[in-house]
């Protein structure tokens, strides 16, 4: 036993005296890792058993370890531990109940070849790789929503805006589709984001590995990560890819804004092409007649923190010295909010697409009320007049710009007639109306990823068996986990019985 210390904390050894309230209230994270402490538990079991199959500890204290352990588990499944601040932080607070649990110097075995700094990385790792899986789960949620609403609209014809100004008619299909389109990059990226997440560093310890003969591979694999973080160093004193999914954040974010901004404009009265059903939308305390599009433009505001809490955590990280410095306890905090932020703006987001009301007839008005069929006159000209598009361009600017003067619109057939034949060119009332016709434009766009019914029936297939694939994929990487957890349990529960690692295949 060694000499009592002036410090009770587990790591007061060399200190004389304990932290000061102040320094403790300063400095302790155990609201940013209660949602880490099933993770922990975990890496702890795992991080025991892979001790005892290196001859590190003996069975019958890996045996009492993980006995501890696993009451300790049940008494946060059944609400009877909870974090103390006093004790710093989720590891702390989990060794010292394991050493009320069994004998304080089994219990201290557990933290051989280890470190609190590659553990709480390993805790880290372990808890975002689920909180990625769900949020690309809702994400497929609401770009499904997004499909299902577009396929039932492939000839409903709405405006297309550049500048927010009319542009060319679109499909609502086509609209729609835009958004789940820019959503599949934000799946491809958060993908790619997982696979450099689903490493272990667990066994980097403080920063230079360790002396002790540990195997990492073990408990890499009963922690399902696809490998270990191999450089102790990088393993312990990196956060990137904190950043990185902090970025993928706050692209989702930015991408969620751009379609909560359309529901806001989209369902104004002067543009009046959807409506939001009253369950996502709010009123007025003085004006009786508002209904106010609360949650997009909540949504579209909480774009901010992402953004935020992405800086944060780049200001966080820049001109660190290697290894672990504490600058690093700090960026928990900043992800788990944005992670909690960006899936709130996803899920309410399929709430209002799934329930909101469109409105063709108006679309179809506005289409045909600011000569958004221009362009395709001038296509027309080239096509069977064989003129160079320029000429046809400027030939049918002047004639927007004459019908704008004289307040009619490119509906007006017969003033169009007599303007096409000012210059040269005959085309009949019956021509005009089919060439302006919305609809008719839109059986016309034959290009590939156009707005043709046709190019965007395609897009919305290809997009779909993206969705599938996506939920495969989240679906095997969350079987890898649930597979290891498993694994882990069975070895668990063999050595409670009795039984010893010799006869487990690690």
């Amino acid at each position: 036993m060694t000499e009592k210390s002036g410090s009770g904390k587990l790591w007061g050894g060399r200190f004389s005296d304990d932290l000061a309230d102040l320094g403790l209230q300063f400095s302790e994270s155990t609201a940013a890792d209660r949602p880490m402490i099933n993770e922990d538990i975990w890496g702890s079991q795992a991080h025991c058993i892979m001790l005892a199959a290196c001859g590190i500890i003996n069975e019958a204290d890996l045996r009492t370890i993980l006995g501890g352990l696993a009451q300790l588990r049940q008494q946060f499944a059944d609400g009877q531990f909870e974090l103390d601040p006093q004790l710093e932080d989720v590891h702390m607070n989990i060794e010292s109940r394991l050493r009320e649990i069994i004998d304080p110097e089994i219990a201290g075995r557990l933290h051989t070849a280890r470190s609190r700094n590659d553990q709480v990385v390993t805790d880290a790792r372990m808890h975002l790789r689920t909180r990625l899986l769900e949020l690309r789960s809702v994400l497929a949620d609401l770009q499904q929503t997004l499909l299902d609403l577009g396929a039932e609209h492939l000839d409903t014809v709405m405006p297309g805006y550049t500048h927010t100004q009319h542009a060319q008619p679109i499909s609502v299909a086509f609209w729609l589709s835009g958004h789940v389109s820019a959503l599949q990059r934000d799946q491809q990226r958060i993908a790619q984001s997982y696979e450099r997440v689903n490493r272990c560093p667990l066994g980097a310890c403080a920063l230079a590995g360790t002396s002790f003969p540990i195997d990492r591979q073990i408990t890499a694999r009963l922690l399902g990560f696809e490998g270990v973080m191999e450089h102790a160093l990088d393993a312990v004193g990196s956060r990137d890819f904190v950043a990185e999914v902090l970025a993928d954040l706050a692209i989702i974010a930015s991408n969620l804004s751009k379609l909560a901004e359309e529901l806001v404009l989209f369902s104004t009265h002067e543009f009046g092409m959807i409506e939001i059903d009253d369950a996502y939308t709010t009123g007025s305390s003085i004006m009786p007649q508002k209904k106010n599009p609360g949650m997009a433009e909540l949504t579209r505001a909480k774009t901010g923190l992402a953004y935020g809490r992405l800086m944060q955590a780049l200001t966080m990280i820049k001109a660190l010295p290697s290894g672990y410095n504490r600058d690093l306890q700090e960026d928990k905090p900043p992800l788990w909010e944005s992670l909690d932020s960006v899936q709130s703006c996803v899920q309410i987001m399929t709430a209002m697409v799934s329930t909101m009301k469109l409105r063709p007839d108006r679309m179809a008005e506005l289409v045909a009320g600011n000569y958004a069929a221009a362009t395709e006159l001038a296509n027309f000209l080239v096509r069977e007049r064989n003129l160079p598009f320029r000429d046809c361009h400027r030939i049918v600017g002047h004639i927007v710009r004459t019908l704008i003067d004289e307040q009619r619109l490119l509906t007006d057939y017969s003033r169009v007639r007599e303007l096409l034949a000012e210059t040269g060119q005959q085309v009949s009332e019956q021509q005009l109306a089919e060439i302006l016709d919305a609809q008719a434009i839109l059986r016309r766009q034959v290009s590939q990823g156009s707005t043709g019914v046709e190019a965007t029936a395609a897009i919305i297939e290809k997009l779909r068996q993206a969705i599938e694939e996506s939920r495969r994929e989240i679906a095997a990487a969350h079987q890898v986990l649930i597979q290891a957890r498993e694994q882990t349990d069975q070895i668990i529960k063999h050595v409670l019985k009795g039984g010893g690692l010799a006869e487990i295949e690690l």
